[in-house]
């Protein structure tokens, strides 16, 4: 008789066009962006990640991409001031201040270097968060942060799968040649209820699914991997959403056996040890032999 198996293996499809290190990768969209792409860094990739911080939702991410292809600078109209504060709402909290003309310059500052980043890049990794958006109150304009200010600024709705789909068409084929990969975020969004979540992550699904046979794009299943190979909660943080370190580890080395050379990941291990060994702070002791840290 077999043995049982207690696990559900999601089959490594090695790519036919393997990711370099000398490339420039630009990784925009959820948090776990940011967790696949600080160890990207840390393996010696040119890699950039969130550089205008983490976005949840398909159309903030194409709001910015479609931004900084056009180079287009952000404006007093950009911005919502409440109370004597400027906020620009397109990104995170931290882009909020009392002088509207200092806000501006460096947010434009900051996005004109995205822009750049961009532009440079051979590769562009998409994470799709949430497909439920917030948009400011009688507008369309989806908002990438709601800056907490009250709920009756904003109207939430959960976007279609054609929105997405039209929105991003055009936008991939604006990055041609360059590389896309799309992934959908194994983060649960628990703001929306369980069901709610299930109808969002689905709705991604379906998006990306059709972007990748219409346009082209790249689908890497961060989501079945995590569901499904990692279906047990000692995967998770202490909040039962995020994955932990040991998860996205797993994760990631997937993803380097997918996009990696043998060569390439023998050298991102290589800076991989260096990293660790940089990071390692040795005990020091004094003449007595007394820790002093």
């Amino acid at each position: 008789m077999d043995a049982p198996t207690f696990r559900t293996l999601q089959p490594v499809r090695r790519s036919s066009r393997p990711i370099g290190r000398d490339e420039g990768i630009v990784l925009l969209g959820s948090c776990f962006s940011d967790s696949v792409g600080t160890r990207l860094v840390r393996d010696g990739f040119r890699a950039s990640v969130n550089p205008m911080g983490a976005l949840y939702n398909p159309l903030s991410i194409a709001g910015a991409v479609s931004r900084a292809l056009g180079s287009r600078a952000y404006g007093n109209d950009d911005l919502t001031t409440v109370d004597g504060t400027s906020h620009c709402l397109d990104f995170e909290s931290h882009r909020q201040g009392p002088d509207p003309e200092a806000l501006l310059t460096k947010l434009n500052d900051d996005f004109g270097r995205f822009a750049d980043t961009l532009v440079d890049a051979s590769t562009v990794i998409l994470t799709f968060g949430t497909a439920w958006v917030f948009s400011l109150a009688g507008t369309r304009h989806v908002v990438g942060n709601c800056h907490k200010l009250p709920q009756t600024f904003f109207e939430r709705r959960r976007v279609t799968v054609d929105e997405i789909v039209d929105t991003w068409r055009p936008l991939l084929t604006a990055l041609a040649p360059r590389r896309v990969i799309l992934t959908v975020s194994p983060v649960r969004h628990l703001a929306d209820g369980l069901h709610g979540n299930q109808l969002s992550k689905a709705t991604l699904l379906l998006a990306v699914e059709r972007l990748c046979n219409e346009c082209g794009a790249e689908y890497f299943p961060s989501y079945e991997i995590a569901l499904d190979d990692l279906r047990d909660y000692r995967f998770y943080a202490a909040d039962l959403k995020h994955l932990s370190d040991t998860a996205v580890d797993y994760i990631y080395d997937i993803f380097g056996e997918t996009y990696f050379t043998p060569e390439t990941m023998r050298m991102a291990k290589e800076s991989r040890r260096s990293a660790l060994r940089a990071a390692h702070r040795p005990i020091l002791t004094d003449n007595n032999n007394e820790n002093l840290c």
